[in-house]
């Protein structure tokens, strides 16, 4: 299992820095980080959506629709379409979808006392899918000569925070973390896994000064904050496995289980790395 996660994550981390450097020469179009964030959202609103109970469970059309439409927005302002801020685009169609998920609740009522359940969760699929999303979308516009190194390292900092933890956690872990969340999750995972993420902000500063634009001292914070908001993001959806008594979302990525189980940490701490690397 070690063995495979360690292949599919070289594979991953390819096709991340493909798409971050490909996309480099078709500005400000980017083609394939849109097909990669439209993936990130529709196969994670419906593994979200298999993982619910029955009667909870949104409208998968409607609301991978809704998602769909706000990363796609992200695209308006920097392709000319709009003059207003891609933040306004992405506002007003998360407040949209939001109206939108009320308005399907209301015009297909059927009195099953799952509604209001419904509506939570379709909410939740909106902001985890849609907007958390949208802020690593829009670190390719901002500040455009450090724009694919910014993309990358707001990905593999939480990342290299989730490899370090378990790695660490293996070869030192004695302490649990979170016993009842995330029961092979050690106290040594988790310092291990922030001290690598903050030395890689730090080794990241060090070839390409300009990203941190405060010093070091801003490296390191990035580092620090970025990867426990990883961590963070990594608990969230453990939580939600298992409140829905599953392991894993889906077992369609092998060694790591679903699409949410590869971009929990990375969504999470996504506006977290945006405002460090656009203050």
């Amino acid at each position: 299992m070690l063995r495979t996660r360690i292949w599919v994550g070289t594979l991953l981390a390819l096709g991340i820095g493909g798409v971050i450097l490909g996309d480099d020469y078709l500005q400000p179009y980017s083609p394939v980080l849109l097909v990669a964030v439209l993936a990130i959202g529709l196969f994670g609103t419906r593994e979200l959506c298999r993982m619910l109970p029955e009667g909870d469970r949104p409208r998968l059309p409607i609301i991978a629709g809704f998602v769909s439409l706000i990363l796609l927005v992200n695209w308006l302002t920097p392709l000319k379409f709009v003059e207003v801020s891609s933040w306004q685009c992405v506002l007003f169609t998360f407040a949209g979808a939001a109206v939108g998920s009320v308005l399907t609740e209301i015009f297909t009522y059927t009195n099953d006392g799952h509604s209001i359940r419904r509506l939570a969760f379709s909410l939740l699929m909106l902001v985890y899918f849609g907007v958390l999303p949208s802020f690593l979308v829009q670190l390719r516009w901002h500040r455009p000569e450090v724009a694919p190194l910014a993309l990358a390292t707001a990905i593999f900092v939480p990342k290299v925070c989730d490899i370090f933890a378990l790695f660490t956690g293996m070869a030192f872990g004695k302490h649990k973390f979170t016993p009842v969340l995330s029961p092979k999750k050690t106290r040594e995972g988790f310092f291990g896994g922030l001290i690598a993420a903050t030395l890689l902000a730090a080794i990241v500063h060090h070839f390409q000064p300009t990203l941190f634009r405060h010093g070091i001292g801003h490296a390191l914070a990035f580092g620090l904050l970025v990867g426990l908001a990883g961590v963070f993001g990594d608990l969230a959806e453990s939580m939600m496995k298992r409140d829905c008594q599953l392991k894993d979302a889906s077992n369609s990525i092998p060694g790591f289980g679903g699409v949410m189980d590869v971009v929990d940490s990375v969504i999470f701490a996504a506006p977290v790395a945006y405002l460090l690397l656009t203050i």
